[in-house]
């Protein structure tokens, strides 16, 4: 059953939450785990609509006014949702921070946005975020979700630190919406950057409800469709997809207890619809390759004859290949293989969804094959965020698929996609010359990606044009598909490629820990990565691996050198965005001396 709204009648996101409040008062809207009660809870949509009214009670006595800046820095719950909607209905413009972001950039963003308002989760930010705040005029308030922690107290008797407890209002007057114009700005999000200086992307109404309503009239939900929200509200595609889609169609959400309690969330909560980015399931494609690494050989040939069999019927259903008498056993290698792992993501699940990177075509073909309609998008921040996606009857997993409606993609210079529809952006906050380089003047956004259309209209992204790695030979590289392409191997975990001016390239690699003893141990080494007297076989392991799953790509693109790396990359040791993406530049300067070596000529 559906009950979608049209952008037409609400104008804007608080107008979507008020229609949705209107149509749907008693049906749950969020499901949230009480840590007071150790069980899962809900709110109905009106019990929003109250506790929306309340917030917006208590920033009125901020003495806020339309146009301010707000910021968030929130894992996610109900109350992002109250705090975001009380505020857009007060005409004030939102700004969302990651919760593990660092304190300088939080610093900046700050400063760049002029917030006056700042909800804060926890009291061990407050330190980083109070240094922060010294440098940041014009801040009024930090209201403070949790205060357990020592001497949180002793901060507050300067008047700007209070506890949400004691701030927010039990009265209200009814939910206010202030702004009716749909193209005013809604809210400004900072790209993570895998470069420089974050650059504040802002946002109408407008953008993001246009965006909403095409990604429903190719991904349809359904009124009776669950969530489970895990990636940052902070996060654009989170934000439209996972949040704004439902409540524009009138599906439930979950929120995840965190990331490292989501395999059994998925069991308990068993949703029918699943967003994510590639990493999650990369995680769950390395667990099953890592499970039938120490199986037995008949389970390694079951699991991939079971995949074989389904990715060729979801090629017949696609109309892209022919009936096979092996789509006959379908049903008996459904219940000997597929639903034991579908029954891992809680068994329910009609539909999946992965953007924000890349998705290699293997890992897609898996989870297809086993039952799981994957379909991969393309977008990014400054078009709120969908540009292209595979219809679930239009599946090529090589593309990221169509432009959704009302948009349109072309071509530029070196083969960037260019972008033009009601989702692009109105502009970088407070920099007129970025927003110059990246939107021409009729509209058109250079995404900064290299892409080829198909025929048919399908994109497929082969690149960053910032990313592209020029040889020495003057021969152009994108590492994105090599990247992908090493990552099937279950031994690698992170690996990044380089050799920009260089006469070849080599491959920074991080081993999974579990299957490198076991590579060691079939070699007969020691599984110590620290000794150094070994380095030498240990790179021609690791070689022919790379080589292996990276034969496709053309000769000059082949990997000559590796070289491992003791620790993980992640957001706290600055190597990852907060998205998960790469930060390039920053592991070359970390591991400069590494990369060195393998330039030098000494093995």
């Amino acid at each position: 059953m559906t009950d979608n709204i049209s952008v037409d009648q609400v104008m804007t996101l608080d107008g979507l939450f008020s229609e949705r409040v209107r149509r749907s008062p008693t049906q749950a809207a969020y499901r949230y785990y009480d840590q007071t009660s150790e069980q899962w809870s809900h709110y109905t949509w009106a019990q929003m609509s109250h506790a929306v009214a309340c917030w917006q009670t208590a920033l009125l006595k901020e003495g806020l006014q339309p146009g301010d800046r707000v910021a968030v820095m929130l894992r996610n719950c109900p109350e992002w949702v109250m705090f975001e909607q009380a505020a857009l209905g007060l005409g004030l413009i939102v700004v969302p921070f990651y919760t593990e972001d660092r304190a300088e950039n939080v610093a900046y963003m700050m400063a760049d946005a002029g917030v006056k308002f700042l909800l804060l989760e926890q009291s061990v930010h407050w330190q980083e975020v109070s240094e922060a705040c010294s440098e940041t005029e014009g801040l009024k308030r930090i209201v403070l979700v949790d205060t357990s922690g020592a001497n949180v107290y002793q901060l507050m008797d300067k008047g700007l630190l209070v506890a949400l407890i004691n701030w927010l209002s039990s009265k209200e007057n009814g939910v206010q919406h202030i702004n009716h114009d749909p193209h005013a700005l809604a809210t400004i999000i900072y790209t993570s950057g895998t470069t420089g200086k974050p650059k504040g992307v802002m946002l109408s109404h407008h953008n993001i409800l246009t965006n909403t309503a095409a990604c429903l009239q190719i991904a349809p939900m359904l009124q009776d469709d669950l969530l489970l929200s895990f990636l940052p509200l902070s996060h654009t595609f989170e934000r439209t997809v996972g949040y704004y889609m439902p409540m524009m169609c009138g599906a439930s959400i979950a929120y995840a207890r965190s990331i490292q309690q989501l395999q059994e969330d998925l069991i308990l909560i068993r949703p029918t619809v699943l967003v994510s980015v590639p990493r999650i399931y990369e995680r769950v494609y390395a667990g099953i390759q890592a499970k039938l690494a120490s199986g037995s050989a008949f389970a390694r040939w079951l699991f991939n004859f079971a995949v074989d069999v389904g990715y060729s019927r979801f090629e017949h259903q696609q109309g892209r290949g022919s009936w096979q008498a092996s789509h006959l056993l379908w049903p008996l290698l459904k219940k000997m293989v597929a639903t034991k792992l579908m029954a891992k993501l809680g068994g329910r699940l009609r539909r999946a969804t992965s953007g924000g990177a890349a998705l290699s075509a293997e890992i897609s073909r898996v989870f297809i094959g086993l039952g799981l309609p994957i379909s991969q998008g393309f977008g990014m921040t400054e078009s709120s965020p969908v540009v292209c996606a595979n219809r679930l009857e239009d599946n090529v997993p090589t593309t990221v698929g169509k432009p959704i409606p009302g948009v349109e993609v072309k071509l530029g210079e070196n083969d960037a996609l260019l972008i033009k529809g009601p989702n692009v952006m109105l502009g970088y906050w407070n920099n007129p010359q970025a927003t110059k380089a990246v939107l021409s003047d009729d509209g058109w956004l250079n995404s900064g990606d290299v892409a080829s259309i198909d025929e048919e209209g399908r994109v497929k992204i082969t690149g960053r044009l910032k990313e592209i790695i020029v040889l020495s030979t003057g021969e152009k590289v994108p590492p994105g598909d090599m990247e992908a392409a090493i990552l099937r191997d279950p031994l690698f975990e992170q690996v990044m490629v380089f050799g920009e001016a260089r006469p070849y390239l080599s491959v920074l690699a991080v081993v999974n820990a579990v299957n490198w003893q076991k590579v060691a141990a079939l070699y007969g080494l020691d599984a110590n990565l620290a000794n150094s007297g070994q380095k030498r076989k240990v790179e021609e392991i690791l070689l022919d691996k790379i080589t292996e799953q990276t034969s496709a790509f053309p000769g000059y693109a082949r990997i000559r050198r590796v070289a491992l790396m003791p620790d993980h990359w992640t957001v706290e040791n600055e190597m990852l965005t907060p998205t998960l993406k790469l930060k390039r530049n920053k592991i070359l300067d970390h591991y400069s001396e590494d990369i060195a070596h393998l330039y030098s000529g000494r093995h």
